[in-house]
């Protein structure tokens, strides 16, 4: 075999540098001809061959969720990155910088060795994302397959994972972890109701204080409380029969539900979707300082603070007026705080706060902070969706992000929290629903749809007078009201 020699170090190194980004480069100039065209062929089929996967493989970004491809790019990756780091060693071989003067075997042999452990680091970042996206993802949902409860979209339908539904009704709930607190109180519901086809979303917040709640006839919770959730008040005069109590009594209460344990999940999604006249398919139950680290996690989210927000035990702590970046802790509190405020200001922070970090959670700041964001979510969420829904889910997010978001907060004067009026919060989630799943909902005002697949009996009223009805659409932007200059 008889080489055709480079004359220069730099020529060596030119040919390594082409080696490493078109495999057999090295190995033809130095006469391999054989070794140069096998790699060189096997490289431009595996190139083809990853074209093809991406162009004929439908939801690829969701497939990627799955444990078996997770697992396929892990092992791939690694050997992928042993065999470049062989490839350009042998390059450097093949070459022969014998032949070079010393001064230029130190040079490109240190090049040669530099170049070596470089091309292994994207296979390395890859395969570390890939993993801790893969833990995360086994720690935060359930692998199990669903049972016969479980909501139709949940069943194995490659054909159409929704099975026919037009919406996918998610319960999103924030609750605090504190250890002198017995049981879940869920201090922040939302429940966000998607269009598969679109992504445009409806998000429907719940205050915590709701009273008189109704439960879905012939339930067990229904048959104890059949004329609303009402228990008498606390040793300290508080109140534990509000809504954001529901899913804390039926943990506490196994009794009810023929001796079954941890039914309040089941409970709350049940009776949240009741009220609002939609069927409720998971929930994601946020840890409301979790949440804070994931905020850490990107950097902090910039927000407009309109008025200076006090907090603390003792109103120790402030999170001052103007527009600017917040940290987790300051952001909670800005969500949180109810000092000098009510239920129904804090709802709406809490909005202005998921607002912003969906604006800001733009897919370079995830990706440049891609393992605290991780750890951060495997830490904050616990949910009930199935592992093998999450291919699906994907892309309806990716559809989200783009879409049109409203929001609508059942609050005063909209409605009464200590005497609602159920009909009409159920009337107000069908049009706001309806409204969401037009096109242009300003030309198809007179069009008919059915504003949700799942219907069930609307709560009867509660005897009280109901607030009136007010002149405007209640449904508004996710960040609207949020203050100029916010996101």
């Amino acid at each position: 075999m008889q080489a055709k020699e480079p004359v220069s170090a730099g020529a060596v190194l030119g040919w390594l540098v082409l080696g490493a980004l078109a495999p057999g480069a090295a190995h033809l100039r130095a006469g391999w001809r054989k070794t140069g065209l096998v790699l060189i062929s096997c490289y431009a089929a595996g190139l083809l061959a990853l074209l093809a996967l991406v162009l004929t493989t439908d939801n690829l970004l969701g497939s990627l969720t799955e444990n078996s491809w997770m697992t396929a790019i892990i092992v791939g990756a690694a050997v992928l990155g042993m065999a470049w780091f062989a490839l350009i060693v042998h390059s450097f071989v093949v070459l022969r910088p014998g032949r070079l003067p010393q001064t230029g075997q130190i040079l490109t042999g240190t090049v040669a060795g530099l170049l070596a452990v470089v091309v292994v680091v994207p296979f390395g970042v890859v395969g570390n994302i890939v993993w801790t996206s893969q833990q995360a993802l086994n720690g935060i949902f359930q692998d199990t397959p669903p049972d016969e409860d479980s909501p139709p979209a949940a069943q194995d339908k490659p054909e159409d994972p929704w099975a026919g539904r037009q919406r996918v009704n998610i319960l999103l709930l924030g609750g605090d972890a504190d250890d002198n607190r017995i049981g879940v109180r869920t201090d922040s519901m939302n429940l966000a109701t998607i269009d598969v086809k679109t992504g445009n979303t409806v998000l429907f917040s719940l205050p915590r204080n709701l009273e008189d709640v109704r439960f879905r006839p012939g339930t067990p919770m229904a048959q104890r409380f059949p004329s609303g959730f009402r228990l008498p008040p606390d040793a300290a005069g508080g109140r534990s029969d509000l809504l954001n109590s529901v899913w804390e009594y039926a943990d506490a209460h196994p009794e009810i539900f023929g001796g079954k344990q941890h039914q309040g999940p089941k409970v709350l999604m049940d009776t949240i979707g009741y009220t609002l006249g939609v069927k409720v398919d998971w929930y994601a139950l946020v840890n409301m300082w979790g949440f804070a680290r994931l905020i850490d996690a990107i950097g902090g989210i910039r927000i407009t603070v309109e008025q200076d927000v006090v907090f603390g035990k003792y109103n120790e702590g402030l999170v001052k007026a103007g527009t600017r970046k917040l940290k987790g802790a300051d952001a909670m509190w800005y969500a949180r705080s109810r000092t000098y405020s009510d239920d129904f200001t804090r709802m709406r922070r809490q909005r202005c706060v998921l607002g912003a970090l969906l604006d800001q959670a733009d897919p370079g700041t995830v990706l440049t902070r891609f393992n605290k964001i991780a750890l951060a979510t495997k830490e904050l969420i616990r949910t009930d969706i199935p592992r093998p829904m999450l291919k699906d889910l994907v892309p309806l997010a990716l559809k989200v992000k783009n879409a049109k978001v409203s929001s609508v907060q059942f609050v005063p004067p909209l409605i009464n929290t200590g005497y609602p009026d159920w009909a009409k919060i159920r009337d107000i989630a069908t049009k706001a629903i309806r409204d969401s799943s037009r096109p242009n909902p300003a030309i198809a005002a007179t069009a008919s749809a059915d504003p949700s697949p799942s219907i069930s009996p609307s709560p009867k009223k509660s005897p009280k007078k109901p607030a009136k009805q007010p002149s405007q659409n209640p449904a508004k932007g996710l960040t609207e009201g949020c203050g100029a200059g916010g996101l």
